[in-house]
């Protein structure tokens, strides 16, 4: 690996050939990429956006690689933001605006609310990835997404290479998706920074998992309900520094009232979750679980056998393999419920 200059105006940042991101995706693939570059201010951002050269390769923006599945080396150029700004810029008694920037670890900056009293991310804990991942893929965990408290996305498009401001509307933030999730608007904007409204006066949301079972007894304050969530994760999803993961591999799917009580005819303690009167939310680790596959291999990929929704990288798996395992799970679960999982990973 040697570190490659593409011009002047790149005067502080380094650009990597043939580098390996095995520690830019949580699957440790040891795949490689034939550029990766990263940008530590919006400065630097610009004046990559304005290189002939860049806009003459391939390219992918990505954060910390945990919602990525790579089925090779990319040939291309990997672009990552350290952009590592925590800027408190409106403050009252009832709330606080914080502009943050692309590149913070997500985790850290849950860490930063609950420490400051600052609520509204809580149930938000221990998701692996960036802050401005948390906009693209508008990450939801316990009843909680992170649209609920973005007032703001500041972005640079590639086809102009300006500054855009996105308001919470402007995001079109749905079940893990966003405005710049859909097409045909991804990968065309680089978040640089992202604005929360957080709240000095918490409301909890207790309703999902076993929150309540865990926090009986407790006070229940910003502090613990973190640590509920984080126990709840631990005890559920394999760390991804130990074992090659990205979290979450399906979404749980939405189907229509007829359908589920179909089911529900069948398997009385199905759980759910009303959408509204004609849809229900089903979760995909109970229908993965249903159809036996905890557990289950393929090469060195594996279902992870405690928590189902979770494909992990058991014994050096290639991509291809977890993509195969991943099709094999959404066949099975199509042929006994007639469902269809759709894939939370990206496919790359």
């Amino acid at each position: 690996m040697r570190v490659y200059t593409w011009s002047e105006k790149f005067n502080r940042m380094k650009i990597y050939e043939n580098y390996s991101l095995k520690k830019h995706n949580t699957f440790h693939l040891d795949v490689k990429t034939r550029w990766f570059v990263e940008y530590e201010s919006e400065k630097d951002l610009q004046a990559l956006l304005s290189d002939e050269f860049f806009f003459s390769q391939t390219f992918l923006h990505i954060g910390r690689g945990s919602n990525l599945l790579f089925l090779d080396d990319f040939n291309g150029i990997i672009i990552h933001s350290a952009i590592q700004s925590t800027e408190v810029i409106s403050e009252d008694e009832n709330s606080v605006c914080v502009k943050v920037g692309s590149g913070v670890v997500w985790d850290d900056f849950v860490a930063c609310c609950v420490e400051k009293g600052w609520a509204g991310v809580e149930n938000l804990s221990l998701i692996p990835g960036e802050v401005g991942a948390s906009a693209v893929q508008n990450i939801g965990a316990y009843g909680t997404e992170a649209g609920d408290c973005i007032i703001e996305v500041h972005a640079y498009s590639l086809e102009t290479g300006e500054k855009n401001l996105f308001s919470n509307a402007d995001c079109k933030f749905a079940y893990r998706k966003s405005f710049f999730k859909t097409e045909p608007n991804r990968g065309m904007y680089f978040v640089s920074h992202v604005v929360f409204q957080l709240s000095k006066k918490a409301v909890f949301n207790l309703e999902y998992g076993n929150l309540k079972e865990l926090l009986k007894g407790k006070e229940i304050n910003l502090k613990t309900v973190r640590e509920a969530v984080i126990a709840v994760r631990e005890s559920k999803l394999p760390d991804p520094e130990q074992i090659g993961n990205a979290g979450s591999f399906f979404m749980n799917p939405y189907i229509c009232m007829d359908h589920f009580k179909s089911i529900q005819r069948q398997y009385p303690n199905i759980p759910f979750y009303p959408v509204n009167d004609e849809v229900v939310k089903i979760p995909a680790a109970w229908l993965i679980d249903r159809c036996g596959l905890k557990g289950k291999t393929l090469g060195g990929a594996a279902v992870h056998e405690k928590q189902p929704l979770v494909l992990i990288n058991k014994n050096g798996a290639t991509g291809d393999e977890i993509a195969r395992l991943a099709e094999e799970v959404r066949e099975t679960v199509r042929k006994k419920f007639t469902i269809e999982l759709q894939p939370e990973v990206n496919y790359i």
